[in-house]
């Protein structure tokens, strides 16, 4: 009888045994048919809009192996579809100002209306503006930098603007602190943008009578920030401009007056100040807050890398960023800096450096058939190729921002 029953024993055990091998080896050869089975997906539910972060597959039995798949949204190429309309008409957004309104300006060729950005890894979602004044019920956006954050305000203000009943819209423009507010009565909600070009204090009534830039002081105005649910932060255009367009005379760091610093050490203090803020006022189980990367500008003294007369995306990577490399690096090593509030990083410089056909150009004056007679010596001087033609590349920021904030990507 033991005999027999330790034959048994070593039966079950050699069964187990061959049960688990198989099992492995199912598992191999299902994730061998990921990536088939990825794309079949992906092609079937492409045109829905549908993002995948992560994915039921099934194997040959019918069940189903559940598998999770990380989407860089900013990682991607821009696909020109005419059939597609933006989410909002310009000529009836009364935020959109003169320099942004290419098309009531009377810009001839409206192609870049209708690029639309694609991840390599996933479908992104649209924004859908009835979808997000809905999200959006009872909260307070704001969005704090320059005149390029501005922009990113105003885009996305025209798309919620678009989705609400345009009598239970109200805007205030308060100079003083400086500050925009769209408030959309029926859901309580406010979209805000605070006018703040380097993030801490620009003192221009300094007692030396010099325009002082205080490092380790944060503006004003950001006394008006915390309580926000959604912050959208940008800095860096101000920053970098020098010579004749640099903005501010002196700088001061611990109550001293300093003429001259490097520049990266300069930045970095004034993120430092930023970032400490951030860490002192903002309750991360409340707020969530981004970082918006710097906006790529295309006013080269090359012709081919010159916003002027162009009206087709940059198609390949040869786009040389005038913008200092050294402080895109420092502000990626503070954001990533581990902290009680983590800032996400919505990082659209790549995909916007193709876009050298999408600035305003001469179209941001409504005189510009004139005025490019006028300038057509010094036209480099008067081309606008900083900010964004609306509808725009704002409009994709807006929707990655939307994305980040309610998708699982």
């Amino acid at each position: 009888m033991e005999m027999k029953s330790s034959i048994t024993d070593t039966w079950r055990l050699f069964g187990l045994g061959s049960l688990v091998g198989w099992l492995i080896l199912l598992l191999f050869m299902q994730q061998n048919n990921y990536n088939m089975n990825l794309l079949a997906i992906r092609n079937i539910i492409g045109p829905f809009n549908i993002s995948i972060s992560s994915i039921d597959v099934p194997n040959f039995r019918g069940k189903q192996l559940h598998i999770e798949k990380k989407c860089n949204i900013f990682d991607g190429r821009w696909v020109y579809k005419p059939e597609e309309s933006p989410t909002y008409d310009p000529l009836k957004c009364p935020f959109v100002e003169e320099k942004m309104s290419c098309k009531k300006n009377g810009r001839p060729d409206l192609a870049y209306e209708h690029w639309k950005w694609e991840a390599r890894d996933c479908s992104i979602p649209l924004l859908n503006g009835t979808d997000m004044v809905e999200r959006l019920r009872n909260k307070r956006v704001i969005l704090v930098g320059d005149s390029l954050n501005r922009n990113m305000w105003e885009s996305l203000a025209c798309t919620l603007y678009s989705s609400i009943p345009l009598t239970r819209a109200v805007v205030k423009d308060n100079s003083s602190i400086p500050v925009i507010t769209l408030t959309a009565k029926d859901y309580n909600f406010t979209v805000e943008f605070y006018w703040s070009p380097f993030l801490v204090d620009f003192n221009l009534n300094h007692k030396s009578g010099k325009k002082v830039l205080v490092l380790d002081k944060l503006s004003p105005n950001s006394k008006h920030w915390p309580g926000a649910d959604i912050m959208v932060f940008n800095s860096g255009h101000w920053w970098a401009q020098t010579g004749t367009y640099k903005r501010y005379e002196l700088l001061e760091y611990d109550g001293k007056l300093i003429e001259d610093m490097e520049l990266e050490l300069a930045y970095e203090k004034g993120m430092r100040t930023w970032q400490t803020w951030v860490e002192e006022n903002v309750d991360p189980k409340k707020t969530t807050v981004f970082f918006r990367s710097i906006s790529t500008e295309h006013k080269s003294s090359k012709s081919d890398q010159w916003c002027y007369k162009k009206t087709q995306p940059i198609k390949d990577e040869s786009y040389i960023s005038y913008y200092p490399n050294s402080l895109v690096e420092i502000t990626e090593k503070v954001i990533k800096e581990k902290r009680k509030t983590q800032v996400k990083y919505l990082n659209i410089t790549k995909l916007s450096e193709y876009r050298i056909d999408a600035h305003p150009s001469m179209y941001r004056y409504k005189d510009w058939k004139n005025l490019t007679k006028v300038y057509k010596d010094v036209l480099s001087a008067h081309a606008d190729c900083s900010h964004w033609c609306l509808p725009g590349v704002p409009d994709t920021w807006n929707r990655l921002l939307y994305a980040s904030l309610f998708y699982d990507l």
